[in-house]
């Protein structure tokens, strides 16, 4: 954790070098007590945002890189296919979490799985709500595990038990949402465009408009490297061209309250002919790993 201490120790650090006055730059992720540390050791020095260097920085991820993406994906895999076996009836949705965190232990990495069933898979961030699995139930299961820092985030609905027509309609427009945005991925394409494609097969097929609910209440995708969330994101307004060596997470929602949620997330980074996804995308809701 980061402590005044640390401040005084980058203070010192900028005396050495001489700098005794004006502006640095401070990457956005950097903990309140770094900055008001600064500020009372080095009172001369203005600490400002340095988001349009650092973020243009992490958007192109290197082949090194996308390497560790691609294991910590291939990892966050192993670890969902172990944690999904273990379904069975009454069990919670903290069970759950637990035996895929266990998963991770034993695949020797430190991951994470929230999960929700049923009518709480509709919130976009699960539900603190206790939750015991039945038959019919939705099992959403999101988030990833850490590889030499880099990130993995992937997300997996399937049913436990019976498949409603409901849900396996849903589902499939889910995937068709999903499949949009990464034929809307292409080099040059603004951000924005692939939100748009994801949302209009959503709204077409009868929800939201825009971002209400029952429909697509966030983003797309976000991108993805030492952060699970970073810079630069898929949602209308942003007009960053897609680039290669941006890497993003694919994962429009369908939030339908009361209900069930369904949302597919696989992550994908930018190549000069186009979108590669870092897992394979799930070919049908009893079937939730390609």
């Amino acid at each position: 954790m980061w402590t005044a201490a640390d401040a005084g120790a980058i203070a010192r650090g900028l005396k050495d070098l001489s700098v005794a006055t004006g502006a640095i730059g401070l990457e956005e992720q950097t903990p309140f007590a770094i900055v008001a540390g600064i500020g009372k050791e080095a009172p001369a020095i203005t600490c400002a945002s340095a988001t349009p260097v650092t973020a243009g920085c992490r958007m192109i991820k290197s082949p090194a890189e996308i390497a560790l993406m691609q294991h910590a994906s291939d990892v966050t895999i192993a670890a969902y296919k172990a944690g999904l076996a273990t379904l069975h009836e009454g069990m919670t949705q903290n069970e759950l979490s637990a035996n895929i965190g266990a998963a991770y232990r034993a695949l020797g990495y430190s991951g994470f799985a929230a999960a929700s069933f049923g009518e709480y898979s509709a919130f976009p961030h699960g539900s603190i709500t206790p939750q015991r699995l039945k038959d019919g139930d939705i099992v959403q299961i999101d988030d990833g595990c850490t590889v030499e820092g880099y990130q993995s985030d992937i997300t997996r609905t399937v049913v436990f038990g019976r498949i409603s027509k409901r849900q396996r309609d849903v589902w499939n427009l889910e995937r068709r949402a999903q499949d949009a945005a990464l034929a809307a991925a292409k080099v040059g394409a603004p951000c924005e465009a692939v939100d748009a494609a994801a949302r209009k097969v959503i709204v077409d097929a009868g929800f939201g408009p825009g971002y209400k609910v029952p429909g697509l209440p966030h983003r797309t995708g976000h991108g993805i490297g030492l952060d699970g969330h970073e810079w630069t994101y898929l949602v209308k307004g942003n007009k960053t061209p897609l680039a290669p060596g941006m890497c993003f997470s694919d994962e429009p929602m369908i939030a339908i309250y009361g209900e069930f949620g369904i949302r597919l997330e696989d992550c994908f980074y930018m190549t000069e002919n186009g979108p590669r996804t870092f897992s394979k995308q799930s070919p049908a809701i009893d079937q939730p790993f390609g």
